[in-house]
């Protein structure tokens, strides 16, 4: 023990008593645990987050125990854990509308550190000089604690709490939509703990076989004919589809028409996701693979296939001499979405700051961007976009561009079900003004454009049917009642004429979407989009589903075998 230290404990000791010492220190544990349980009372909202909070405080803690045996420090490290989770989720939900979840500490990107970094540079001189600043007050709290546990005592209160909480966390899993809520810290970063370690324990990052009695070829299927190739723009439809398919509800006038293809035919999208995952979406058109094979890791499926995964949609065009580019209209940290799309071949990934805005920008802002760079660029052979919209992201609680559509008249439902009726007609009326651009500004270029919604708003799992209850909504979304998960795709051009269609059915599950481009093109395909079609065709456009989801996991061991899944 250091003399300073050993002076000080000998002068508090010798002017108290043993009995009054050891009550002034476990006074101190005392308030260390009450002032937990207030940050519990102020950040969790439910019973179960209190819960989970409560396990979550008790594993940290006897975590502590069984290493330092000293019941202050303990508390002191674990209220200390609490407090910095809470305000980093804070801050990631204020940066990205998502709260801190267990993933992250798993998966710590260079993406998302520079980020934090770039956002603010003195983060590494605020880190040094709070822990210089709290290692001498720990220290002492564990020099003068005259509390011990033992390790036995310490080690079984913090497996039990590991089992229990395990268990809640199962028995009531968190709601996707709760990562956007801005609350729960704690707890749901503990309840995603407890289910990432077990499914990655028990499965894995991604489903496969163990081995598969064939192999990818190698070499490419054909040739490419990048002479005759179309530019090719994909226009990611933020939560939109056909409303009309909900009973009762008024849609406006000539309303599914928006959703026809340039031969007339309106063709169903099987999404992954309900109500609002973006990125599983993003997943599947552009991987052309199932998020649904991650299992509980779906929810980070960006992020953890973020140079995991390299075989995709902009690789096999690149392989075509494609440039390609994706506009993206947030901050590329969000999910690895920089860190994905790069390693499977976007040679361009423009995020919110490289387009100038810091601000939800109707459907034109975006189709503006994507036209200037055809301009730029066209001379330099075909071109790739991935462009994604934002008019009708939620919430739809207000007029967003009350200026636009000054003829529009609510049809008469709900509030928030008008609105996003009308920012669907906005986005409409931008993307007819941009194809009728591309035809006059380019005139001799060539264009294939692919239009599809990235899931359902928020709103429409509690219209489709009114009459369910929570718990029976909740278990036909678990078992993809597809009345949940359908949206919309279509396929135009402008001074093109679509080679191949034939992939192109009527209802088409959302990874296989890359292989209706690449044909439509008239490109040939790469021996995995040449093994995936072979599927496509045997499952009828069902991709995960097929099978019992054996066609995806053999398809997974062959991209794994190949190289082109990793880690």
């Amino acid at each position: 023990m250091p003399p300073v230290v050993s002076r000080f404990r000998g002068v508090l000791q010798g002017r108290l008593t043993a009995s009054r010492w050891v009550a002034l220190c476990a006074g101190a544990t005392v308030g260390l645990h009450l002032a937990a349980f207030a940050l519990m009372a102020w950040s969790e909202s439910t019973a179960v987050g209190k819960a989970a909070f409560l396990l979550a405080w008790g594993l940290v803690n006897c975590f502590w125990l069984a290493l330092l045996r000293r019941p202050a420090i303990a508390a002191a490290l674990s209220l200390t854990l609490a407090a910095v989770l809470v305000l980093l989720s804070r801050f990631k939900h204020d940066v990205l509308f998502m709260t801190v979840n267990f993933v992250d500490v798993m998966i710590i990107d260079n993406d998302t550190l520079g980020f934090l970094l770039a956002v603010f540079p003195g983060l590494k001189s605020m880190v040094g000089v709070a822990v210089v600043l709290a290692v001498p007050v720990f220290g002492l709290l564990w020099w003068l604690d005259p509390l011990r546990v033992r390790f036995r005592t310490a080690a079984l209160g913090g497996f039990t709490c590991l089992a229990v909480l395990t268990a809640l966390s199962f028995a009531a899993p968190h709601d996707r939509e709760e990562e956007f809520w801005n609350e729960n810290y704690v707890s749901k970063f503990a309840r995603s703990g407890a289910v990432a370690v077990t499914e990655l324990m028990l499965r894995g990052l991604l489903e496969s076989d163990g081995s598969a009695a064939d192999r990818l070829t190698t070499g490419a299927v054909g040739q490419c004919r990048a002479e005759q190739a179309p530019h090719i723009i994909m226009i990611l439809d933020e939560s939109s589809f056909d409303a009309s398919m909900v009973h009762g509800l008024k849609v406006p006038p000539d309303y599914a028409r928006r959703f026809a293809s340039f031969d007339g035919r309106t063709r169903s999208f099987i999404v992954e996701g309900a109500g609002g995952p973006t990125w599983y979406t993003e997943y599947n058109v552009l991987a052309g693979l199932s998020a649904r094979s991650y299992g509980r890791f779906a929810e980070f499926v960006t992020r953890v296939a973020a140079g995991r995964v390299e075989r995709g949609l902009p690789r096999a065009l690149r392989r075509c001499g494609y440039k390609t580019f994706s506009l993206y209209p947030w901050l590329g940290a969000f999910l690895g979405a920089r860190a994905f799309q790069t390693a499977i071949g976007v040679d361009h990934f423009l995020d919110a700051r490289d387009l100038g805005t810091a601000e939800v920008r109707p459907d034109s802002f975006y189709f503006d961007a994507t036209a200037r760079l055809i301009a730029r660029e066209r001379g330099n052979g075909p071109l790739f976009f991935f462009v994604y919209t934002m008019a009708n992201h939620f919430p739809w609680s207000y007029r967003f561009a009350p200026e636009r559509l000054p003829q529009w008249r609510d049809p008469g439902n709900a509030p928030e079900v008008d609105e996003y009726l009308r920012r669907q007609a906005m986005s409409a009326e931008d993307y007819a003004q941009f194809r009728a651009r591309l035809a006059q500004e380019f005139p001799d270029e060539r264009f294939l454009i692919v239009r599809f919604g990235d899931h359902q708003p928020l709103f429409a799992k509690h219209i489709i049917d009114p009459t369910l209850d929570d718990g029976e909504l909740g278990r036909r979304i678990a078992a993809f009642d597809p009345s949940y998960f359908t949206t919309y795709y279509a396929i135009d051009a402008v001074n093109f004429a679509p080679a191949d269609l034939s992939l192109a059915i009527d209802k088409l599950d959302a990874p296989y979407l890359p292989l209706v481009v690449l044909e439509a093109a008239g490109l040939s395909l790469d021996p995995s989009f040449a093994e995936q079609k072979k599927i496509l065709e045997r499952c009828k456009g069902v991709f995960y589903r097929c099978a019992g989801g054996a066609e995806a996991r053999r398809f997974n061991r062959l991209l794994i075998d190949a190289g082109l899944i990793k880690g």
